[in-house]
């Protein structure tokens, strides 16, 4: 008997729709209680409807049976034990006519079922029926109760399934959804830099090649990687973000790949890593030129294998995640330095994309800023928010080296200017004061002055100390206030520019 059911069992490991789930168990309840007919019906409000059955011709699947005009499924349904129909009842059975051989009102046959109840509550019945009189007489009730509690057992599993995989679904579509929310527009702009690129992600997008996204400070690497993410066939799982510039030294690998309970000092539990966290989906790693060479080294096993290791443990996980990096650097030079590891620059690079910077795309600058200025106007709670014709001009003429970012805060500072000198109005125009740009400076940041209002040389040492905070706030200024970028922007060690900023009492 324990044979019969054994492949039902291992049916559960593996994806099966409810029917056929059904179907196999009735297979393997058939070999111990030997039978014609076997059906499983399930009550939906007052009828009981077939959900699988064996012996019965196709018509029976279309069959409703209703409560009140079965006398004997209602009779099996009420019962909380086994119930066997004596060969002379009367009581019309159900599945007369229906049978694969014979045709006609079959007079002679063997008829048994039982209630099936889960947590209670009635779920259906199943019936047994012969053509033999008398074939049930040598039932074993003990087979026949193995047989109903098996039943139970699979129905059970099969609607936790249904729910797990409804859940699933309903997670996948919130994700999607969550996905969208966060990749709100388009990337904006019209330029033939911006066609070429948006081209490169839709033939990308869909492959699993691993693509490493090239381009300054500030010109919206993120938002790339959003896009190739929404615009792959992993659109309604994950997409992880992992900043490698802010990954502490001593936890970043715990950070990428997990840990055990006890690994480490302060490892007070299990957890999982980034990288399992975006099974299914997409792992971006942005600012990958800052992960140290020790955990490039596993990063490398793991694209290349598709398994990681947890510290402390020895168990090896498979994992299914496509990768995205993104970078500000020039890697294949700091390859040549040996700063950076050949093997997976080329690795991550093997569909590089360039983020054109702000000045390259032509007059993708205004289509920008209306884009900020409206996100201004719902903030300030101004019915408009525009640009006087100057300001445009103003604004092409810069060359933003801070790229979208920079433009973004910059309309953000001009916005509330504008907001502060006109409170009254109810279209706030924003004028070229407002945007604080010099008008010369059209190819580099704005001059450092480091002469005294009196125009009297200081001491250099002075002079020296007024020129490197300056041209340190407006580096600061220019990357958001990230800190190493500001340090590779100098061409300092961070520490370095800690040290100083330090010094100089910016800090």
């Amino acid at each position: 008997m324990i044979e019969s059911y054994l492949s039902v069992i291992e049916d559960i490991t593996i994806t099966l729709s409810s029917a056929e789930r059904f179907e196999r168990l009735l297979v393997a309840i058939r070999e111990t209680i030997p039978c014609d007919a076997i059906a499983l019906l399930q009550l939906q409000e007052e009828r009981l409807c077939p959900v699988a059955s064996l012996g019965l011709g196709l018509g029976c699947a279309s069959r409703q049976f209703e409560i009140n005009d079965q006398p004997r499924l209602a009779h099996i349904l009420s019962s909380h034990t086994p119930v066997r129909f004596e060969n002379n009842c009367k009581l019309p059975d159900p599945f007369d006519g229906l049978f694969e051989e014979g045709d006609g009102r079959l007079t002679t046959h063997d008829c048994m079922g039982a209630s099936i109840y889960i947590d209670n509550q009635a779920w259906g019945v199943i019936t047994f029926d012969a053509v033999t009189e008398g074939q049930f007489d040598q039932i074993d009730p003990t087979t026949l109760k193995a047989a109903i509690t098996f039943t139970k057992a699979i129905i059970t599993a099969a609607r936790r399934i249904q729910l797990l995989e409804k859940q699933l679904k309903h997670g996948h579509k919130v994700t999607a959804e969550l996905n969208r929310e966060a990749t709100s527009h388009q990337l904006i702009g019209n330029s033939s830099a911006m066609a070429h690129l948006n081209q490169e992600i839709d033939s990308v997008a869909k492959t699993p090649l691993s693509i490493l996204i090239e381009g300054e400070t500030g010109v919206g690497k993120e938002l790339v990687a959003r896009q190739i993410h929404l615009r792959s066939d992993r659109f309604d799982q994950a997409l992880v973000h992992v900043n490698c510039a802010a990954l502490p030294d001593q936890l970043a690998e715990a950070e990428l790949f997990g840990h055990t309970k006890g690994a480490f000092t302060g490892a007070s539990e299990a957890r999982s890593g980034r990288i399992e966290l975006a099974d299914g989906g997409t792992l971006f790693l942005d600012e990958i030129g800052e992960l140290p060479l020790s955990l490039q080294a596993k990063l490398l096993r793991f694209l290349q294998e598709g398994e990681i290791q947890r510290p402390g443990s020895d168990d090896i996980v498979k994992v299914d995640v496509r990768i995205i990096a993104a970078t500000n650097r020039k890697l294949n030079e700091e390859v040549k330095e040996k700063t950076f590891r050949a093997d997976l620059y080329h690795r991550l690079s093997v569909f590089p994309i360039h983020v054109p910077p702000l000045r390259e795309r032509e007059n993708d600058v205004l289509l920008l800023a209306e884009y900020f200025l409206e996100r201004n106007q719902f903030r300030l709670r101004v019915d408009k928010l525009t640009l006087t014709s100057s300001a445009k001009t103003r604004l092409k003429a810069h060359s933003w080296p801070g790229n979208v970012r920079e433009l973004e805060h910059l309309l953000s500072r001009a916005a509330l200017k504008a907001n502060q000198d006109q409170r009254d109005g109810k279209i706030l125009r924003i004028h070229p004061e407002h945007l604080g740009l010099n008008i010369s400076d059209n190819t580099k940041r704005a001059p450092v002055t480091i002469i005294d209002n009196d125009n009297h040389h200081r001491p250099l040492r002075n002079a020296i100390d007024e020129f490197q905070r300056q041209l340190i706030e407006q580096t600061l200024m220019v990357h958001n206030g990230n800190l190493a970028a500001t340090a590779r922007s100098l061409d300092i060690n961070r520490s370095n520019l800690s040290r100083l900023m330090k010094r100089l009492d910016l800090r």
